[in-house]
């Protein structure tokens, strides 16, 4: 197969981009610091449906694909830390078959290290799980999978995707790329690192309380958490009923075109959202027309955020102004405290459920170190707790939230608040030796604002629109009604038309770079 020049191949990728409505490299940048940045290489200059594109016309093989990202990889990861399990040889293989039609055929991606996957390593970012092989691979990433992406390796998360950072004890700490002494988020912080490094242009992640939309907003990438019910749940079912699984990219449309391939029930799924009119992908060229905004400057519980989260919200509330939208400061009334408590109640259960299955399996002898401080303080918090308190965190302040919301969204099409009270953390903050009490009042007073979409079960989203003075990104987060993704993703692709993040790299990443690290 002809290889292109670099002339043709920058050719191709123009184009590829200029069809997208991505803009070129050159587009003007996102609000804030403009770093001196270039891709790691042409490959990555391009989303996954870019890549894709390459190979149906032929420009490229997958194995071509594949064997850039791993070559990424092996040059960058030693820096972010984001890949905890390769699977290479395996990749190289599936990239040498037939590879389908699908939207992403031959595209190399990452799994969060949450999700199954048959064969290969689920440590749950828990030292013990560390040599756990996983019998099966989850209804969703299967479907990933036929959609035709190629799993290059297992993505970092905390141990079982329980805080905001990236920094499991057993694994190695992820940093972000666009500052390396600082965290990437969680718990999808080694998708959304290796995302924003170019190593894969897009990543499998969940949200539970925010795990897509924080990580994407600490990388600058484009983080959708769809709603409750939109995409199957089996094999791996997440019982606390506050999970959903999709990923993160560098553009609005890989996040559609990839709904569009994982959506849809299995028999006996527990939640169902109500089926879309159009595929996500033809909702990107629909304008989202002049929608009513509601944006907040303030956390639910009246608290001041950092001022470049709230300059972050304030520069995409008059871009969405100067779009032709009514923007407006308002906000939903219900009891945060009690809200916050419920959720606690329901997040505590995750780490209980783990604790109560290894004792059951090990005849209640566990060591000591086996699992993280929080952890066992989640756990310790849950065996204060009965079915009855769940029930009544769920039927109580969660259920008031949720009515809250859909009589404000009444009124509104969708609220916009920052996505963090702060702007990334350095890694280390959050220090799990300290007592209970003060880790939760740290997690509430960083991330007051995502856990809501998670309880009501609605979608939200991370947008990539403003950078601070520092160079780190700040996203811009918006919540939508009830199984109205349509809505949330007409808004972006219209926000990344009129001021495109394509061309924002982290400057290690470039070529012959060097960073704060080396």
């Amino acid at each position: 197969m002809h290889a292109p020049n670099r002339r043709e191949f920058l050719g191709v990728t123009a184009a590829t981009l200029a069809a997208s409505g991505l803009g070129s490299i050159a587009a003007r940048p996102a609000s804030g610091h403009l770093a001196k940045d270039a891709p790691p290489d042409e490959f990555a200059a391009l989303d996954g449906l870019g890549q894709a594109e390459l190979v149906r016309k032929k420009q490229v093989t997958p194995l071509e694909l594949v064997n850039a990202a791993i070559a990424r990889i092996e040059r960058l990861d030693p820096q972010v830390g984001s890949v905890v399990t390769r699977t290479f040889e395996q990749a190289r293989q599936r990239a040498g078959e037939p590879v389908g039609t699908g939207p992403f055929a031959g595209v190399p991606f990452l799994v969060k290290d949450l999700e199954p996957l048959k064969g290969v390593r689920l440590t749950y970012g828990s030292k013990f799980f560390k040599g756990n092989i996983s019998p099966s691979t989850s209804e969703v990433i299967q479907r990933m999978e036929r959609a035709g992406l190629i799993v290059v390796g297992k993505s970092n998360t905390p141990e079982f995707g329980l805080v905001p950072t990236t920094e499991p004890r057993a694994y190695e700490t992820t940093k972000n790329p666009w500052d390396l002494s600082r965290s990437p988020g969680g718990s999808s912080g080694g998708s959304a690192a290796a995302v924003a490094a170019g190593l894969v242009p897009l990543a499998s992640a969940s949200d539970g309380g925010g795990s897509i939309r924080i990580p994407s907003s600490c990388c600058g990438l484009f983080g959708l958490k769809i709603n409750r019910g939109r995409n199957p749940e089996g094999t791996s079912v997440k019982e606390d009923g506050l999970s959903v699984v999709h990923c993160v990219s560098r553009s609005v449309r890989d996040s559609a075109a990839l709904l569009d391939a994982t959506r849809g029930p299995t028999p006996g799924e527990r939640y169902l959202a109500p089926p879309p009119a159009r595929s996500y992908v033809e909702e990107l060229k629909a304008a989202p027309g002049k929608l009513r905004i509601a944006f907040r400057l303030t956390d639910f519980a009246g608290n001041k955020v950092h001022p470049d989260c709230a300059a972050a919200v304030q520069a995409t509330a008059k871009l969405c102004a100067d779009l032709g939208h009514t923007v407006e400061e308002a906000e939903p009334k219900f009891d945060s405290q009690a809200f916050a408590d419920a959720f606690l109640v329901l997040w505590a259960t995750v780490a209980g459920r783990v604790l109560k299955s290894v004792k059951k399996f090990l005849g209640n002898r566990v060591p000591p170190d086996s699992f993280e401080p929080w952890t066992l303080k989640l756990a310790e918090i849950d065996s204060k707790n009965n079915p009855s308190d769940v029930a009544l965190a769920w039927s109580g302040p969660l259920q008031a939230a949720n009515n809250a919301m859909v009589q404000f969204l009444t009124k509104y099409d969708v609220m916009l608040t920052p996505v963090l009270a702060q702007p990334p953390v350095k890694t280390g903050e959050l220090d799990q030796t300290k007592p209970a009490e003060d880790i939760i009042a740290w997690l509430q007073g960083y991330c007051p604002f995502t856990p809501l979409a998670n309880a009501t079960g609605q979608p939200a989203m991370s947008v990539p629109l403003y950078w601070n003075d520092a160079g780190l990104p700040i996203g811009s987060h918006f919540m939508g009604r009830h199984g109205d993704e349509a809505t949330l993703l007409r808004l972006a692709a219209q926000l990344e038309q009129a001021q495109s993040w394509a061309q924002r790299w982290p400057v290690f990443v470039a070529p012959g770079a060097k960073s704060a690290a080396s």
